[in-house]
């Protein structure tokens, strides 16, 4: 039970940190893409969200750390990850009208968590999870953001890698978009576990983490041109 409360998210937590960083490198040197600031934002929410879970499952259940968690991890995190692609691959007016409304959605879901009322005896289990709020309307919020998201960064990527494979070009591209839309799909994965009574969450966090870690690298390596020599001798 500790390695499902504790170690699992604390990894989910610190390889998002990790993730994140490499994100915000590159960005900072191709300060044009924007769309890997954005992506770097929705990675330290992810971040955020493993931290909580892990301050929970070692020091018991906190209403702080419950709206913490409930805010960047199971409400912003998909919503932020997903408009990186959209700044990728959408037009310059589709990308302005949806940051404006993605912004203004977030600030309005960062002022209601805020406000929300929390049961103070709530008992957490394995997993945290939105049943402590009194306030329940709250939780009518995550399904937005997160099929927002979620539609987004998986199609956006599967998208991509479609584009790759009729093109014949680039197949390291094409896996590593493949990837990250399944990372994409594996938190919602697990919580429909959780739904069910199981603790698949935390797992599904993990694994969907590094799914879109392996894939990101997979996405951006430099293949090796071969040389003159090389392609003479293959010819």
């Amino acid at each position: 039970m500790f390695a499902v409360s504790v170690l699992l998210p604390l990894a989910s937590s610190i390889l998002s940190f990790v993730f994140a960083a490499a994100i915000f490198g590159r960005y900072l040197r191709r300060p044009g893409h924007h769309h890997l600031f954005v992506w770097g934002i929705g990675t330290v929410f992810y971040g955020i969200g493993g931290a909580s879970e892990a301050l929970t499952g070692a020091f018991g259940f906190s209403p702080v750390v419950l709206k913490i968690w409930y805010l960047f991890g199971a409400i912003l995190v998909a919503a932020w990850l997903g408009p990186g692609t959209v700044f990728l691959l959408a037009r310059d007016r589709w990308v302005r009208v949806t940051t404006i409304v993605l912004v203004i959605a977030s600030v309005f879901a960062a002022f209601a968590v805020a406000l929300a009322s929390v049961d103070p005896t709530y008992q957490a289990g394995a997993e945290l999870t939105g049943k402590a709020f009194t306030t329940t309307w709250v939780r009518m919020l995550t399904p937005f953001f997160n099929i927002y998201g979620t539609v987004t960064l998986a199609g956006g990527a599967l998208y991509s890698a479609g584009l790759f494979w009729r093109k014949r070009v680039l197949p390291q591209r094409m896996i590593g978009n493949i990837l990250i839309a399944a990372g994409a799909m594996m938190p919602a994965f697990g919580g429909v576990l959780n739904r069910f009574g199981l603790p698949g969450l935390y797992l599904g966090e993990f694994a969907g983490i590094l799914l879109m870690y392996v894939g990101f690298l997979q996405a951006t390596a430099v293949v090796p041109q071969p040389s003159a020599a090389m392609a003479r001798a293959v010819e």
